[in-house]
C-alpha cells in the first residue's frame, strides 16, 4: 500500500527506505518475538501457561509458526522515537523489514491463526483441548 503525508505544505511518498522517520510510536522496537516449537502435548501447553503468566507476556501463532511476544520496550528506544546505538544496533535490528508493519496500523486478530493475551485464553484453550486436563496433575 502507497502512502503519502504533506508536510510543510509537500507531499511526501512513504517509502521502505524513509518510512521509519515519520513513525510516532517505534511500535516495532516495543516488543520481541520469540519462535517456539509447535505445542502438542499437555506438557508443551503446560510450559505455556508458565510462560505466559509472566507480566506482558502472550502466545500467538501465524503462518511462521508458534511465537511468544513479550511486550517490552527496548532499552535503547529514544523518546524522540530513534534508536540509541544505531550506528552498532544488533544484526536483527538491521535485518528487520518494515514492509509489513505497525506504521500501516496495529495488529488484529486477523494477523494471527490463533492469539492467547492472557493466562486465562490459554487456560480455556486447554481445557477444551484436553478434556482431562485438569486431572493431569491427580
Amino acid at each position: 500500500m502507497t502512502q503519502s503525508i504533506v508536510l510543510k505544505g509537500q507531499t511526501i511518498r512513504i517509502t521502505a527506505d524513509n518510512k521509519c522517520g515519520f513513525c510516532k510510536g517505534s511500535t516495532c522496537c516495543t516488543y520481541l518475538t520469540q519462535k517456539i516449537n509447535a505445542p502438542r502435548s499437555m506438557e508443551d501447553f503446560d510450559l505455556l501457561l508458565w510462560q505466559i503468566s509472566h507480566q506482558n507476556t502472550q502466545v500467538y501463532k501465524d503462518s511462521d509458526g508458534w511465537f511468544l511476544l513479550v511486550n517490552n520496550r527496548c532499552r535503547h528506544l529514544q523518546d524522540n522515537g530513534g534508536c540509541g546505538i544505531y550506528d552498532t544496533r544488533p544484526q536483527v535490528c538491521r535485518d528487520h523489514d518494515n514492509d509489513d508493519c505497525e506504521f500501516e496500523g496495529a495488529c488484529g486478530h486477523d494477523d494471527f491463526d490463533v492469539f492467547f493475551p492472557d493466562y486465562e485464553s490459554l487456560l480455556a484453550h486447554c481445557r477444551k483441548r484436553f478434556k482431562s486436563w485438569d486431572q493431569r496433575f491427580k
